[in-house]
């Protein structure tokens, strides 16, 4: 009698007997589909339309502070370090849902004050650290983006899985085809004794 070994071989964990295991290489949908979809279409079009200069300025605390590191004089006499700050609870209401995750978890965020904070020394003129503070949220905010929300499939490339997903049913058919007759050719008795 033959004991089969492949149930120990890989166990089902308590509570996931019936979880399935395969992974979707196209999108990541979470929820109902239609709405899933929506949202993410509407996280896109928000990306395309998010720059640096469209960021509200009124949004943000900009305060400035003596900046650190090479400068002679200048360093010790002009508060030209940037500091921006905005609060968590402004800034994830203007920021699709998709997004939030990844913002909340940024190197940026300082948890105790729930705001995001983020500095600029970089140059010696207020004005231009003000700049490279708010291209830094405008870089987490496209970050976040790549990280969550998946790019279209294009209408070629659908078909193009489609293709490929066809081809792989044939080939798959063939072999089991192939198999079938292999092992009634053995039933049939093709070794040559009658």
């Amino acid at each position: 009698m033959l004991r089969s070994s492949s149930s120990r071989a890989f166990p089902i964990l308590p509570g996931r007997a019936g979880l399935n295991l395969t992974r979707c290489f196209a999108t990541r949908r979470r929820g109902g589909g239609d709405e899933a979809e929506a949202e993410m279409q509407a996280a896109r079009q928000w990306l395309k339309t998010l720059h640096p200069e469209n960021i509200p300025r009124e949004l943000c605390e900009i305060s400035f502070s003596r900046s650190s590191g090479p400068g002679g004089q200048n360093v010790n006499k002009v508060s030209s370090k940037a500091t921006l700050r905005i609060p968590m609870s402004v800034l994830l209401q203007r920021v699709p849902k998709l997004m939030h995750g990844t913002i909340q978890s940024s190197r940026y965020h300082a948890a105790k004050s729930d705001h995001l904070v983020i500095q600029a020394d970089d140059s010696r003129k207020q004005n231009e650290n003000v700049n490279a503070c708010f291209r830094k949220l405008h870089e987490l905010m496209v970050q976040a983006g790549k990280d969550n929300v998946p790019g279209e499939t294009s209408q070629e490339q659908i078909e193009r899985v489609k293709e490929l997903q066809k081809a792989e049913a044939v080939g798959r058919r063939k072999m089991k085809e192939f198999q079938s007759k292999k092992k009634s050719a053995r039933r049939s008795g093709g070794r040559g004794d009658n």
